[in-house]
């Protein structure tokens, strides 16, 4: 997916001029840079950038130029592309299960820090070198999230306090970590994992390296903005509360916190009907994701010729191009009533998992970036 540049302020001056009949993203280096400046300002510990929320190339490129210097990767393909375009970055392997060809490869690529959430994969590091730095994952039934990550991975307390001490047996470098779950727009489920952190910690008889608090930051899906340095302010007063001076260093994982800015996504009206529209991208594309999360309301309809729609909104079905009836937004939009075929739908903060979940299906799916200049 090549990059064109382009001096323009908004989306809407080039859409207007070059008439788009594909789906376009909009890249904005400047928005990133801003959002990554407020993480690295205001997090009380390391900034993890979580690769798999969008591993473009430009946007590990406007991360680093930004300051990031750490990166969580899930893969041997995450490190190698980090590796191209920071090659002095540290490499965080949190993806808690790996095949024994994966170990291999984190151990070439130079990864400095591994979880794990289960005793057979915590055996299966036994080949690191001694010293290394393995984090448990914990988890808690705590509420506050889009979806909860803990289905997947993590250990329950009585576990992840076993695992510290056999962490320590191996003569590993102990650590915590944890993932409150995707968008989580209050900062309780910080609260509450910390807290039992540093029970668990106290059962296992051991004393933290590090204490990892993942992900979950969340992006602006509309309505007020998320505040991060609000949530900042819970997770440092919570490491006093729960472990005064025997407090470990702290790491985060943002993901969506940081990229979703990034990015804009332009689609174009293939049809409209009574109840419905018809875009040329879906849920095999950029729109991935509004199948697993709330909708947002940030979104606008402009005419072809780059002025905007008027007139009152109506909640319209929303379909994607392909010949999939699944293919189409879980919730209606609220649309204009004067869209008509040949407008453009122009969705903010689409930075995350967007470029990272694009298909080829039925031949559709994002191909072009236009890179927005500082006004953008």
């Amino acid at each position: 997916m090549g990059i064109e540049l382009s001096l323009l302020p908004a989306p809407e001056i080039w859409l207007a001029r070059e008439q788009p009949d594909d789906p376009v993203f909009f890249f904005c280096p400047v928005r990133l840079a801003e959002v990554a400046g407020r993480f690295l300002r205001g997090f009380p510990g390391l900034v993890s950038y979580a690769v798999k929320a969008n591993p473009a190339p430009e946007v590990v490129d406007g991360l680093v130029a930004a300051g990031i210097r750490a990166f969580d990767v899930a893969s041997p393909e995450e490190m190698r592309l980090v590796r191209a375009h920071c090659p002095e970055a540290v490499l965080h392997y949190h993806n808690p299960v790996r095949s024994v060809a994966e170990i291999a490869e984190g151990m070439r690529q130079g990864c400095v820090s591994w979880s794990v959430d289960r005793m057979s994969e915590l055996e299966k590091l036994s080949v690191l070198p001694r010293g290394t730095e393995i984090a448990v994952r914990l988890k808690l039934p705590v509420a506050g999230a889009a979806y909860d990550f803990g289905a997947k991975f993590g250990a329950v307390p009585e576990v992840a306090a076993h695992l510290l001490r056999r962490v320590v047996a191996l003569d590993f470098t102990p650590s915590l970590t944890f993932h409150p779950g995707t968008q989580c727009t209050a900062p309780e489920p910080w609260a509450r994992y910390i807290a039992v952190a540093a029970e668990v910690a106290g059962a296992a008889g051991v004393r933290l390296h590090r204490l990892n608090v993942g992900g979950g930051f969340p992006s602006h899906r509309g309505a007020d903005a998320p505040d991060p340095g609000a949530i900042f302010a819970v997770i440092a007063r919570a490491v006093r509360d729960a472990f005064g001076t025997a407090a470990p260093a702290l790491v985060c994982e943002p993901g969506r916190g940081l990229c979703a800015e990034a990015m804009i996504l332009a689609l174009r009206v293939k049809a409209v009907g009574p109840e419905a529209v018809f875009l040329n991208d879906g849920i095999y594309g950029g729109m991935a994701e509004w199948r697993d999360i709330a909708p947002m309301d940030r979104v606008r309809v402009i005419a072809a010729d780059g002025m905007a729609r008027p007139g009152p909104l109506r909640a319209r079905v929303v379909f994607g191009p392909t010949c999939d009836s699944l293919d189409r937004l879980p919730d209606p939009v609220p649309l204009p009533e004067t869209i008509a075929e040949g407008d453009y739908v122009i969705f903010e903060g689409m930075g995350a998992y967007s470029r990272s979940l694009v298909t080829a299906f039925n031949g559709y799916g994002v191909r072009q970036v236009v890179r927005m200049s500082a006004t953008g």
